[in-house]
C-alpha cells in the first residue's frame, strides 16, 4: 500500500428530514448566498423546505449554474454575493451547482487585483473561503463531501479543476426524498458517473490494498444492483438511499488513499465535454470501454480481479478479462447512456484530433497510472470509442 494523508472535515447529515439541520449548522442572523441551477428545486419543494429552515437568515438567492458550471455565470454569483456581503454559501444542488459554489466561496476572499481565472487549475492559491454548506439533490460526484471543483469556460473551450481544503463543505444534507423527482437521464448519468469514480481509483495495478478494493468493489456491486432499480422504481427510498451513499463514497477519498490512481478517461471525458457540450457522464461512458481496451496489458491484473469479484466471471484471464469490459459496456448501456461517439452523434476521427491538440492546454502530459498516455495515445483511445 502507498503511503497517504487523509482528512474529511465534512459533516454529512443523511436521510429523512435532515434539513432541519440547517438550523443548527448555519447561525443566525447570517447572509447566506444560496446557489442553484434551473427550476427544478421550485418546483419539487425542495427551495420551500430549505428556506423554511433558513428563517433565522438573510437569503439572496442566485440560480442558473449550468451543467458543467460556466466561470461566466460564476463570476457573476461572486460579484452578487461581494455587494451583499454575505457569510456564508449554500449549494442547493447536484454537482455542478456545488463545484460552482466551491469557487465562488473562494473567490469571495480572493485579494483585489488577483484574476479569479487563476483559481482553476490551482494557478493562484485558494488562501480562504467562505463557509460553505450543500443540500444534495443529484447524487454522482461526491463534491458534498470533497475538496475539488471542475469549471467550464465556454468561449476558451476549457474545463479544468481546481483543489484546496478551505472548499472542503462545512456541512452536506443528504435525503434521497429530495432526488424522486429526477428525470431518467440525470439518474443513469449520476450511476454512472460514481461507478467511473470508483474505476478510475481502482482499476489500476496491485499494491496490496486490501480494504481500500474491497471497498471499491462493494460500491461497484452496489451500484449495478441500485442503478437498474432506482431508474424504474424512482421513488423506492432504499435504492435511493444505497445510489446516493455509493455515489458518495466514491468520491470521498477512502477508496483511492494508498492506491495508484487513473483519471485519464476523466482528462478525456473533459476535452469532449468542453469541445462538444457532451455530458460529463456520457464522456465518461463512450471513452471508459474503450480505454480498458486500450490499457488491458497494463490493467490485466486488476481487470481480472475486477471480472471475478465484481462480474463473478470465471476462466482464462482473457476470458475474464473480456467479460469484465463487455460487462462495463453493458452496464453502461442498461443505465440509458450511449457507448460509442457515434451514440453521441460525435464523429471519433474529428474529436481524436481535436482532443490531441486541446489536452495538453489543460492536463500535463503523459496521464494515466503509469504516466505513459500521451495525447497521441488519448487520441488513439477516442478513434476506438466507436
Amino acid at each position: 500500500m502507498l503511503n497517504f494523508s487523509f482528512h474529511a472535515p465534512t459533516r454529512i447529515h443523511f436521510g429523512r428530514g435532515q434539513v432541519s439541520q440547517l438550523v443548527r449548522e448555519i447561525p443566525a442572523g447570517s447572509k447566506v448566498l444560496l446557489t442553484a441551477g434551473g427550476n427544478s428545486i421550485r418546483n419539487n419543494g425542495v427551495l420551500d423546505a430549505v428556506l423554511a429552515q433558513l428563517a433565522h437568515c438573510t437569503v439572496i438567492e442566485f440560480a442558473g449554474i449550468e451543467p458543467n458550471p460556466e466561470y461566466e455565470t460564476l463570476k457573476r454569483a461572486a460579484e452578487l454575493g461581494c455587494r451583499e456581503a454575505v457569510d456564508w454559501v449554500l449549494a442547493v444542488g447536484g454537482g455542478s451547482v456545488i463545484d460552482g459554489s466551491k469557487w465562488i466561496a473562494a473567490a469571495l476572499c480572493l485579494d483585489d487585483g488577483i484574476d479569479p481565472w487563476l483559481l482553476v487549475g490551482n494557478r493562484t492559491p485558494v488562501q480562504r473561503a467562505v463557509p460553505l454548506g450543500v443540500v444534495l439533490t443529484l447524487p454522482a460526484t461526491g463534491a458534498e463531501s470533497n475538496h475539488v471543483g471542475v469549471i467550464s469556460r465556454r468561449e476558451t473551450q476549457d474545463k479544468q479543476s481546481f483543489r484546496s481544503e478551505h472548499v472542503f463543505p462545512r456541512f452536506a444534507i443528504l435525503d434521497p426524498c429530495f432526488t424522486f423527482s429526477l428525470p431518467p437521464r440525470q439518474v443513469g448519468n449520476g450511476v454512472v458517473d460514481a461507478f467511473v469514480h470508483t474505476l478510475e481509483q481502482y482499476l489500476t495495478y496491485p499494491v496490496d490494498a486490501r480494504v481500500q478494493d474491497r471497498m471499491a468493489e462493494g460500491i461497484l456491486q452496489t451500484l449495478v444492483e441500485v442503478g437498474p432499480q432506482t431508474l424504474a422504481e424512482p421513488d423506492n427510498y432504499d435504492a435511493r438511499a444505497n445510489y446516493m451513499w455509493a455515489a458518495n463514497q466514491a468520491l470521498f477519498g477512502l477508496i483511492g488513499a494508498g492506491q495508484p490512481q487513473d483519471w485519464s478517461s476523466h482528462a478525456i471525458g473533459h476535452e469532449l465535454t468542453a469541445l462538444y457540450g457532451l455530458d460529463h457522464a456520457r464522456s465518461l461512458s463512450v471513452v471508459v470501454p474503450a480505454l480498458l481496451r486500450y490499457c488491458r496489458m497494463d490493467k490485466a491484473a486488476k481487470l481480472r480481479q475486477y471480472g471475478e469479484r465484481v462480474w463473478g466471471l470465471s476462466g482464462s484471464d482473457d476470458a475474464i478479462i473480456d467479460g469484465a469490459i463487455a460487462a462495463t459496456r453493458n452496464f453502461f448501456v442498461r443505465m440509458g447512456l450511449p457507448v460509442t461517439l457515434a451514440e453521441a452523434g460525435i464523429d471519433a476521427a474529428e474529436a481524436a484530433t481535436r482532443v490531441e491538440a486541446n489536452l495538453p492546454r489543460h492536463k500535463p502530459q503523459p496521464v494515466g497510472e503509469h504516466g505513459k498516455l500521451t495525447a497521441a495515445d488519448c487520441a488513439a483511445i477516442v478513434r476506438m470509442s466507436v
